[in-house]
Parts: C-alpha cells; sequence; structure tokens
C-alpha cells in the first residue's frame, strides 16, 4: 500500500490509517490466519500494510477495545480467545439491523433501485456457475448495498456498517458460498421487495444473515481455530 505511505500524516489520511491497520489484523484473526494465545508484532504489521509502528499500534489499541486482542504488561498485543457463540452473537446483532433494512427497503424501494437489485441477483448467480470468488463477493456486496440504500435509513446502515466490519469480507465469498441456498435467498429477498412485502423481506434476510454465521464457524472449525482456542 504505498499511497499509505506517501499520504501518511496528512490529515484525514492519516487518521485512516489505524483503521485500516485494525481492518487488516482484525480480518487475519477472525479468519483464522492467526490463532487465540499468539502475540502479534508490530513491525511485520507495519510492513504488510504499509505504514509506520504508531499506526499499528494504535490499531491494536482499537482492537483492544473490541475484544479481539488483549495487552499484556513489558510483552505486547496477543490474540484474544474468542468462541462460537462470539461469532453468533456478531451476526445476530447483523441480522436485526440488515432485517429491518430489507424490510424498509420492500416500502421504499424505487423502480431504478429494484432494477439494479434484480441485475445483482443475476450476476450473484452467474458468479456461481463460473466458480468466481472475487465476483461471487461483488455481486453479493453490492445486492446487500442496494438493499440498504433502498430503505433509505442512513443512521441504520451506519450502525451496520460498524457490525460488519469486525466481520472478514477477504473470506465472505468463502463462507457465502458455503451457505447452500444463498442465491435462492437472494431471489426471495428480491420477489419480497418487489410485491412490497416487508415482514417476509425482513425475516428471509435475518434469516441470510444467521446462516453466514453457521458458515463462517464451520469454515474456522476445519481449520482447528476452536481447538487451538481451548488450549490457549
Amino acid at each position: 500500500m504505498t499511497d499509505a505511505v506517501a499520504v501518511r500524516g496528512r490529515g484525514p489520511r492519516h487518521q485512516q490509517l489505524p483503521e485500516e491497520v485494525a481492518s487488516y489484523v482484525r480480518e487475519r484473526i477472525i479468519s483464522g490466519e492467526v490463532k487465540p494465545g499468539e502475540f502479534l508484532r508490530v513491525e511485520p504489521i507495519a510492513e504488510a500494510v504499509g505504514v509506520s509502528n504508531t499506526p499499528v499500534r494504535e490499531g491494536l489499541l482499537a482492537l483492544r477495545s473490541e475484544g479481539f486482542v488483549q495487552l499484556v504488561p513489558r510483552r505486547g498485543f496477543v490474540v484474544a480467545v474468542f468462541t462460537p457463540q462470539d461469532i453468533r452473537d456478531l451476526f445476530w446483532v447483523q441480522a436485526q439491523l440488515a432485517g429491518e433494512l430489507a424490510a424498509r427497503a420492500a416500502r421504499n424501494i424505487t423502480g431504478d433501485q429494484l432494477a439494479n437489485l434484480e441485475q445483482y441477483v443475476e450476476d450473484y448467480r452467474n458468479a456461481v456457475a463460473a466458480g468466481d470468488e472475487e465476483r461471487i463477493g461483488s455481486a453479493g456486496h453490492q445486492f446487500h448495498r442496494q438493499i440498504n440504500l433502498a430503505a433509505q435509513s442512513r443512521r441504520l446502515a451506519l450502525l451496520l456498517g460498524g457490525v460488519v466490519s469486525q466481520l472478514p469480507n477477504r473470506f465472505y465469498a468463502s463462507f457465502e458460498g458455503r451457505t447452500a441456498h444463498t442465491g435462492e435467498l437472494h431471489l426471495q429477498i428480491l420477489e419480497a421487495t418487489r410485491k412490497r412485502a416487508a415482514r417476509k423481506a425482513q425475516t428471509l434476510m435475518a434469516d441470510h444473515m444467521l446462516q453466514g454465521a453457521d458458515a463462517l464457524i464451520g469454515l474456522l472449525d476445519e481449520r482447528g481455530i476452536w481447538a487451538d482456542a481451548a488450549s490457549a
């Protein structure tokens, strides 16, 4: 990220650097790349993100406030133990917020937004058929983004964004693809939205989010992260 280095220390961009660090480390933790009990060295993180050591420490302190890491005196930052229930809790909150946004989208969506939603459903199905994980992730993101925009509830969407930021974006396609009926759920949400069936859209979206929890837990279980957490 040479652009980060080039503009380091320049106002708002400088303030974003700890957030970039936090996002990078958070994703490595929640995806199982680094395990509970493992110490996080500042220098390799700084090199990977392309920043100095100071934003790294600030980003790790932010993760400490979120419960992802702990600060051990005279030793540094260590990955905190987390459980399947922690994952379920994150997705439960996401389900409540995303479900309400879907309900509001069904009431407020415009014709152009509905056409966009239809296109994203088709894009997702084509990406799945092609086995293209990057396109799966992109189409899925656009589908949910359009729902959130159509809801016309900026504050609620911002709250959802705060929760989603604690989930692994780079592994979205991996566990999204493991949810067997994701494409079908997208289509059902589209149909409920088209019919202005707000409560139906809410229920479908909440169920979709909760299935994501099961998929991510399964992915992490395969990586042995829960066994590692128990030993830590």
